[in-house]
């Protein structure tokens, strides 16, 4: 399905508001956080807030913003989704929220369509006199949930029921916070042949359109592959690429040893954009993150393919090779990134950096040598091979 010209009925998006992780430790995910990316306390609910059910500590850096929830009990039904949900994936993404300016028309739009509620039109106030949220959720795929959300008529940090304008993390103030700027896209996996329905929800339900598509035959190393497809909403402010195994090959890919490791369908990982790169992954190591590892053959075949390109990096190579950093580039622009190793015992989450230069792309020029460093790292768990 090709972008429309023309404004889509289901109304306009304005980016991710946040991402919302189920978490066995709220607190410690949050502190995790803060401490070894840089993030700030942004907003708490809990106990002491009259939150009888649930502890969700919530952190942001620029737009990004984190929010990590644990049940209490297990005796209401949405403490029991939570201990399911635990039990089968462990950590992990409970609810991508998007913004967009109508919950009421895109639930509306959505429903007449076919697409399943998993919460409906739901109107929560501030008790402060901040305004009103607005929200609904469908069940995308199973166990993460996609929630619209409308704060245009609500005036506090992050949203209704939070106390707020938490302290600063005292790490951060003995090393700087890198600057992140926003949430690039958010990349889920899926088992085989769950790919396409799901793209085919976001295209019928939410006027989404494929914003890039490849195939096995593309991307793959001697070891694994997999079929992609990104798809966008009309201005392109969200992206979310949707991505399954595909068979024929010697070893187990990386998509499908997150789908047995998670147990079905979920977000891999998430990309944080930055203007300054080479600052941010100075930074993150410093704090002790871990990255993953390319060998010095990348970078020699870099300079040569850059010599040959009328695209110019202004960034130092030296100094983007001695980070690790991955270069892509078309003949229009280039883009940095960069991925961390798993976050988790299971490898099932990472964050992924990047830097963008007059380049939209995902960095499919790096599929190889990422690929290639993911499996060596899958041979250290005893995972490469089927």
């Amino acid at each position: 399905m090709e972008k429309d010209n023309k404004r889509p009925e289901i109304g306009t998006f304005s980016g991710f508001h946040s991402v919302h992780f189920y978490s066995g430790n709220s607190k410690q995910s949050a502190q995790y956080y803060t401490s070894k990316f840089g993030f700030n306390p942004l907003a708490y609910c809990g106990l002491e807030t009259g939150n009888r059910e649930f502890a969700t500590h919530v952190i942001s850096n620029g737009k990004v913003i984190f929010a990590f929830s644990t049940a209490y009990e297990n005796k209401t039904e949405k403490q029991k989704d939570f201990y399911r949900f635990l039990e089968q994936h462990g950590d992990g993404v409970k609810e991508i929220v998007f913004n967009i300016d109508s919950v009421e028309n895109a639930f509306k739009v959505a429903t007449n369509r076919g697409a399943k509620p998993y919460e409906e039109v739901t109107k929560i106030e501030d008790k402060n006199g901040k305004g009103f949220i607005t929200r609904c959720a469908f069940e995308v795929q199973k166990d993460t949930s996609l929630v619209l959300l409308d704060k245009s008529n609500y005036k506090g940090t992050y949203l209704p029921g939070f106390q707020e304008n938490l302290p600063v993390d005292p790490i951060n103030n003995f090393i700087p916070t890198p600057k992140l700027n926003f949430i690039d896209h958010i990349v889920s996996n899926h088992g085989l042949g769950d790919m396409e329905p799901t793209v085919n929800w976001y295209l019928k339900m939410l006027d989404f359109h494929v914003f890039w598509s490849v195939d096995d035959k593309i991307i793959h190393t001697e070891y694994s592959s997999l079929k992609s497809t990104v798809v966008a909403d009309f201005d392109e402010t969200i992206k979310m690429p949707q991505n399954e195994p595909a068979v024929g090959k010697r070893g187990k890919s990386q998509i499908q040893e997150y789908v047995d490791y998670y147990m079905g369908s979920g977000v891999q990982h998430i990309a944080l954009n930055t203007n300054d790169i080479i600052a941010t992954i100075s930074n993150l190591r410093s704090r002790g993150l871990e990255f993953l590892k390319v060998p010095k053959t990348y970078y020699d075949n870099l300079r040569k393919r850059l010599e040959a390109s009328p695209i110019k990096v202004k960034e130092d190579l030296d100094k983007i090779e001695e980070l690790g950093i991955l270069v892509d580039f078309d003949d229009k622009g280039y883009l940095l990134q960069l991925f961390t190793k798993n976050l988790q015992d299971k490898p099932t989450f990472f964050i992924e950096f990047i830097q963008r230069a007059n380049n939209d792309g995902f960095g499919a020029g790096n599929f190889k040598s990422l690929f290639e460093a993911i499996e060596r790292e899958q041979q250290e768990r005893g995972n490469l091979l089927n």
